[in-house]
């Protein structure tokens, strides 16, 4: 196998994202992350620039990696030109095509997050849909969201929208033909490959961890993994 570093150096991310880094630790400075996460984008910069692959084996099955808001914050104070989270970009596609996401807490949710805001993209169109923001699932709604699910048609007639269904406007359905031409999309850019990837490597680590796992959201694996937030991630 190839070092891990040349293959972070085929991503176009880390040939734009990392220039010649001089650790001044500006990018730490502005970075909102590293106000609540044991997070550095500097160090990160820096590991990245050794090329050693047991370092940048490390960072892939690191929670740090996962920790970035991706703000760009640190693009527009770089005085050498570097985008450390381009970097953080590069390292996450990584890690997710070679599996080692599931060697942490937060890179483990990418199953989480590819059986909702995927899904609902290629089955509904919609990144976030009334309809699949369950109240089970987001208690943080509060109380009123149970009854907006169960009164969602005259509740949105009322409020102007085209709710489920045909034509213009808001919440509308939207048309086959465009479904499908998401769809393509999706295929040409490699992102329904990259969807198979995580769904592979979550099923191997559920088993490791005897977890039940169904491509759906009702089962053990996508329960732990969406509601697990221990304490060691600050």
């Amino acid at each position: 196998m190839k070092n891990l570093y040349d293959f972070l150096a085929e991503d176009v991310r880390l040939q734009d994202g990392l220039n010649a880094c001089m650790n001044c630790g500006i990018c730490t400075a502005v970075c909102p992350a590293a106000q609540f996460y044991d997070y550095d984008p500097r160090i990160i910069c820096n590991q990245v620039q050794t090329r050693d692959n047991e370092t940048i084996l490390s960072l892939l099955k690191s929670e740090t990696i996962w920790y970035c808001g991706q703000c760009m914050s640190c693009k527009t104070r770089c005085p050498r030109g570097n985008t450390p989270a381009y970097i953080i970009q590069a390292l996450r596609k990584l890690s997710q095509k070679l599996g080692y996401f599931t060697e942490s807490e937060k890179g483990r949710q990418q199953f989480a997050i590819k059986q909702t805001i995927g899904k609902n993209i290629l089955e509904v169109g919609y990144c976030v849909h009334p309809e699949r923001v369950s109240p089970a699932f987001h208690p943080e709604q509060g109380p009123v969201w149970k009854w907006v699910t169960e009164n969602a048609d005259k509740l949105y007639d009322s409020l102007g929208a085209n709710y489920n269904k045909p034509g213009a406007g808001t919440l509308r359905k939207i048309d086959q033909e465009s479904m499908d031409e998401l769809q393509q999309i999706f295929d040409e850019t490699g992102a329904t490959e990259m969807y198979d990837t995580i769904h592979k490597y979550s099923v191997e680590k559920a088993k490791e961890m005897n977890m039940d796992i169904q491509d759906d959201c009702d089962n053990e694996y996508f329960y732990h993994v969406y509601s697990k937030n221990s304490e060691n991630n600050q």
